[in-house]
């Protein structure tokens, strides 16, 4: 009798480990902020544990950005990870998504030079790598306004900040999280120092790609020694403009900075792709991890169309944004092809439970 060789093609929706970590589909949800942490000392509701564990049919959830001090807040009403209510809040949180048989990891994200002084407490000022301003306007409680000129971080507050996100790693541990993800893109604190034109120190945390590279180094290391790279992922968007960055020529920047990150052996690499595909297949072959690939979609928000990157092998997992936020059983949509429920952008940042915990899932009966 002939024997024949099956090549197995993994699908969206087989199970995949992470870091020891049995996920139960390749669908992740990826972080948004949502600016709804009206608990006490910027901290989580009961409505946020809903609207997370509404989503837990997840493979993995990765909250919105939060702030490992109270310097890294640029938004209103985000929540922190540095403070005993905080983590208490978050506990309600993860007790929630797991008692649905969800996974779920802290974003922490420092937003730098992305915010205003309005929005920080006793006198603090935002700062950044080098005291460039970004153009734009960030909104306030009084409106919009511009963004300041941030106030350069010397030595000493460099590895203060580095040490404030391995204790709010440790305080995601003690909150439940089953892992922490290190927010390196979208032109916040550490996307600040990869790129050129918010960089533009001489010293050893600027002036070359490497030299760029090393504040998201030691803040990936200081986060895997607290809590361990199994549990630390990290999330980059290479080539993209948001809050106002510029890298016209990225590759070289982070394929230098996953050589360095290597021997950490980090659970997963987070990529918001470009529209370069050849720059994803690249960091996607030299990533020894779980890639996670936000994928670039042509009509706006990623969907069903990007499923066939993980068949295909681009991808490990696919992270979900926009869509997930608007079907919050967004696994089984995809699986029998829709229906889908449209996001509402206006309700995305603020308000109260409207388009936060009230978009409909599916009958019982459609999941069958």
């Amino acid at each position: 009798m002939d024997e024949r060789l099956e090549t197995t093609v993994t699908a969206a929706f087989d199970p995949i480990d992470l870091g020891g970590i049995r996920l139960r589909n390749r669908i992740a949800m990826a972080p948004m902020t949502r600016s709804r942490a009206y608990g006490p000392g910027l901290s989580p509701t009961e409505s946020a544990a809903a609207y997370y564990a509404q989503r837990a049919s997840a493979g993995l959830i990765v909250t919105e950005g939060t702030q490992p001090s109270p310097g890294g807040q640029g938004y209103p009403d985000a929540p922190g990870l540095h403070s005993a209510e905080q983590i208490a809040a978050w506990r309600r949180v993860t007790g929630a998504v797991h008692a649905a048989g969800g996974r779920i990891f802290a974003q922490l994200m420092h937003t730098g030079r992305i915010g205003h002084p309005s929005l920080l407490p006793d006198g603090l000022y935002p700062v950044g790598p080098s005291a460039v301003a970004a153009k734009g306007s960030v909104y306030t409680a009084s409106g919009p306004k511009a963004y300041v000129v941030p106030r350069e971080l010397g030595e000493d507050d460099i590895w203060q900040t580095v040490e404030d996100h391995a204790t709010a790693a440790r305080n995601a541990m003690a909150a439940g999280f089953d892992g922490v993800e290190v927010h390196g893109a979208n032109g916040y604190l550490v996307h600040q120092f990869l790129a050129p034109n918010s960089n533009t120190r001489t010293d050893h945390w600027g002036g070359d790609d490497q030299r760029r590279t090393r504040f998201a180094v030691e803040v990936v290391r200081a986060v895997a020694a607290a809590i361990g790279p199994e549990r630390t992922g990290l999330r980059i968007s290479p080539g993209k403009p948001f809050g106002d960055i510029d890298e016209p020529e990225p590759d070289a920047t982070y394929l230098a900075l996953l050589r360095a990150v290597e021997p950490v052996g980090l659970a997963y690499l987070h990529l918001i792709e470009s529209p370069d595909r050849a720059l994803t297949l690249e960091l996607r072959k030299r990533f020894a991890g779980v890639f996670i690939l936000n994928a670039r979609a042509e009509n706006g928000y990623s969907g069903p169309d990007q499923l066939p990157l993980i068949e295909d092998g681009t991808a490990d997992m696919l992270a979900f944004g926009a869509l997930f936020l608007a079907n919050p059983d967004l696994p089984h949509r995809l699986r029998r092809g829709g229906p889908y429920n449209s996001p509402e952008r206006a309700t995305y940042y603020g308000g109260d439970d409207r388009g936060y915990t009230d978009y409909p899932a599916l009958p019982a009966a459609e999941e069958a």
